[in-house]
């Protein structure tokens, strides 16, 4: 069997009298797309330093495509969070210089420089300096260069920061052509609808723990609501077993009293002669368990 790509167990990191990583376990498995999701100040950036053998972790073991983080760094693409580019350099030179030291030839690394460049939209930009780049380009050249070198696992931070609808579109294009061959991508974001869109499968840490962890489908059923979307809409207030209903997107959510079942109210809808084109029960969007559980061990400090 296959070693997964990621392998953490018990990690622990602290600075000083902060606990940045507290006993986090979890495993990425080669070619899917991976979440990695917490609050500002939970441990992500720390623990995706420790992948990318920038910070040494205090205790834990720590697999990285089955080999220690250092052993493995030349077969990892990483975009950070904060810009890493050279900004005096033109945008082709800085990612070709990039390959370079990755250990690619310099022509290969300049063709496929161009290749990626091509591929954000970027190709009549190469030879700009890349502090003459908008926010959102130096956003797209990052991408480039954390690609640069045919990564087989990709950890990207906020890798849609700074990006409007079109471009966040083109990178979310681009992160399932990486899985379609193959690679393995770990996502750290805030958008949790773009990250909806892409992950199978997720870990939301918060104080530097895991609070869950496993696949998307199988948590947004975990944390459903009794709750029904239907459409068209229709007069429901103040039916038996109806507790509230909502309006979202066009679509009609009608949230259940306790004990209530779907089928009475759809049998109700059914005996006053209305037609229906949509039932079916509703799920908690990622943005809903987000909240539900950070905000839940918000009551639950540790001492």
């Amino acid at each position: 069997m296959n070693e997964p790509s990621l392998y953490v167990e018990d990690l622990r990191k602290s600075y000083a009298t902060v606990v940045a990583v507290d006993g986090l376990t979890f495993q990425v498995e080669r070619g899917e797309i991976f979440g990695l999701l917490g609050p500002n100040g939970a441990g992500k950036t720390t623990t995706i330093r420790i992948l990318m053998d920038i910070f040494k972790p205090d205790a834990g073991t720590v697999r990285v495509l089955g080999q220690p983080p250092g052993a493995a760094r030349q077969r990892v693409g990483y975009l950070p969070e904060e810009r890493g580019l050279y900004r005096a350099l033109r945008v082709s030179e800085c990612l070709t210089y990039l390959g370079q030291l990755k250990g690619m030839a310099r022509a290969a690394a300049q063709r496929r420089a161009e290749e990626l460049l091509e591929r954000v939209e970027l190709a009549d930009w190469g030879k700009r300096k890349v502090e003459e780049l908008s926010r959102g380009m130096q956003q797209k050249a990052q991408l480039a260069a954390s690609l640069i070198h045919d990564p087989d696992l990709i950890i990207l931070d906020e890798p849609f920061q700074g990006l409007d609808p079109v471009n966040a579109e083109m990178i979310r294009g681009i992160i399932r052509d990486l899985r379609a061959q193959g690679k393995t991508i770990v996502l750290s974001a805030h958008e949790m609808s773009l990250v909806e869109m892409l992950c199978e499968r997720i870990v939301l840490i918060n104080h530097g723990r895991a609070v869950l962890n496993g696949r998307l489908a199988d948590l947004k059923k975990q944390f459903s609501p009794n709750a029904i979307e239907i459409s068209p809409p229709l007069p429901v207030e103040g039916w038996p077993g109806v507790a509230s209903v909502a309006l979202e997107d066009g679509r009609q959510r009608v949230t259940l009293t306790p004990g209530a079942e779907p089928r009475d109210l759809l049998r109700e809808i059914f005996n006053r002669g209305l037609s229906l084109d949509r039932f079916e029960r509703a799920t908690a969007t990622l943005d809903e368990i987000f909240v539900t559980v950070v905000r839940g061990e918000a009551g639950h400090e540790r001492p």
